[in-house]
């Protein structure tokens, strides 16, 4: 009767013994990894969040005011916009004449056979009395020994001491081509008058940009703005180069239409602006509502009933102190006045919310008070809301020392120590193994000594039988 002998894969075997030798310390490994990597995520997310946040803090501070103020002219005649700093009231002034640039023009400009070091250069001269030299040595761009107005446009714009001040072009106007060369300057100094032909190699094409042949399309010329009516006192007429005046503390105005001669005086309007104020109030509290958020997820308690998890900072108590300390600076106080005052509530979960009527109440009653609680964010002295904000997530988010680089660094060598732990365990994971192949290749080798002899015996009997 035959005899069944178990059989056994040596290398099937081996594997299966030596990870039940490893795999408690494997399991626990892999867990400790698992939450390393959470923490590193987790960490770059609350890195993100709070540097953002500062961010917005800073760029709030740095306006100068949370209050903003607005500008409006009662006619057309241009635009105007006022800062943080601007005093609400109204100002006149009437606009006699607008600032223009200078334009020239040279008429039947043909191409020049003169190339290369024959060229020769010219000047463009400007209002003020400067001007630059440009060469037409390499103003043969296609290499057609021929010189075309183009040509000496592109020559005049990519010369380096032009620094943009003169921008030359061509026209065809019946059948004529003119180079035209327009001041990048307004004002009467910022003119061009015209160009400097002795150093040309071709006497045609220097008459063609003579004075001869030159035609002012465009005289260039300062604006002429007046504080309060026409004609009025000799120190209340404003003449400069630009459009844009800054004559009102605060306010930019650009003006872009001159008035009748005679006109009444436009007025300048200057007010606190409510809609740009609750704007900016707005701002912080979303950016605050997005940095809660963030918070809010990485510390969220986790519900069993419904599945949820918790977050990996549910029970941390550094980040559950920060969290309460930006809470309690929101109710920062100045002169018995604070952000709820003024409209800004926390909510039961710890958001804001603007209430806007309230805001506006509060300003008409206290303008300077909202700022005064938001303070400012500044390294040496910050105050009110926004500097402490600033100074507490700024004790976190520091680079090299703050917080949240402390624990990067912490968790990072745990993650190196963790990486040498397994690469221990593989090593006796790889010890096992080779000493559990070695033993069950050993039983390999005797279990088929033994079949053999077994199968001897077997035959043996079974002639002894017959």
């Amino acid at each position: 009767m035959a005899t069944n002998v178990p059989t056994y894969d040596p290398k099937s075997t081996a594997t299966q013994l030596a990870q039940l030798y490893v795999q408690g310390r494997q399991s626990m490994l892999d867990a400790q990894s698992s939450n390393a990597a959470a923490i590193d995520k987790a960490l770059g997310k609350l890195s993100a969040a709070m540097g953002t946040f500062r961010s917005s803090l800073s760029s709030m501070s740095s306006t100068g005011s949370v209050v903003s103020n607005k500008a409006s002219f009662s006619t057309d005649v241009g635009t105007a916009t006022a800062s943080a700093s601007a005093t609400a009231g109204n100002y006149q002034f009437y606009v006699e004449q607008l600032a223009t640039v200078g334009q020239v023009s040279f008429n039947g400009v043909s191409d020049s056979a003169v190339t290369g070091a024959g060229a020769g250069s010219l000047a463009v001269k400007l209002a003020d009395g400067s001007s630059f030299t440009v060469s037409l040595a390499n103003g043969d761009k296609d290499a057609n020994h021929v010189l075309s107005a183009k040509e000496i446009a592109a020559a005049i714009n990519i010369e380096a001491t032009n620094n943009s001040r003169v921008t030359a072009s061509t026209l065809t106007v019946n059948g004529q081509t003119r180079l035209v060369l327009t001041s990048n300057v307004s004002g009467q100094n910022g003119g061009v008058v015209g160009i400097d032909t002795s150093g040309l190699g071709d006497a045609g094409l220097a008459a063609q940009l003579g004075a001869g042949n030159t035609t002012v399309m465009q005289t260039g010329q300062d604006a002429i703005v007046w504080l309060g009516a026409q004609g009025g006192a000799p120190a209340n007429k404003i003449t400069q180069a630009s459009n844009t005046f800054n004559v009102v503390d605060g306010v930019s105005m650009t003006f872009t239409k001159a008035q009748a001669p005679g006109a009444a005086p436009v007025t300048l309007n200057v007010a606190r602006d409510s809609g740009g104020t609750a704007s900016n109030v707005q701002n912080f509290v979303d950016q605050w509502n997005k940095m809660h958020a963030a918070l809010a997820e990485l510390t969220a308690a986790g519900d069993a009933s419904s599945g949820t998890a918790s977050g990996i900072y549910a029970s941390d108590a550094g980040i559950s102190s920060l969290k309460s300390r930006m809470q309690s600076l929101l109710r920062t106080s100045v002169g018995g006045a604070s952000l709820v005052t003024f409209g800004i509530t926390a909510q039961r979960d710890g958001t804001l919310s603007l209430d806007k009527t309230r805001l506006d109440k509060a300003l008409a009653v206290n303008p300077d008070g909202l700022d005064a609680i938001f303070g400012k964010v500044s390294s040496s002295s910050p105050s009110g809301v926004l500097g402490k904000l600033d100074t507490l997530v700024g004790s976190w988010t520091k680079t090299g020392t703050g917080q949240i680089a402390s624990r990067k660094d912490a968790n990072a060598k745990l993650q190196t120590q963790l990486t040498a732990r397994q690469a221990a365990l593989q090593t006796q994971y790889d010890n096992a193994y080779t000493r559990y192949l070695a033993q069950f290749t050993q039983l390999q080798s005797l279990q088929s000594q033994m079949s053999g002899t077994t199968s001897m015996f077997e035959a043996m009997f079974s002639k002894s039988d017959s």
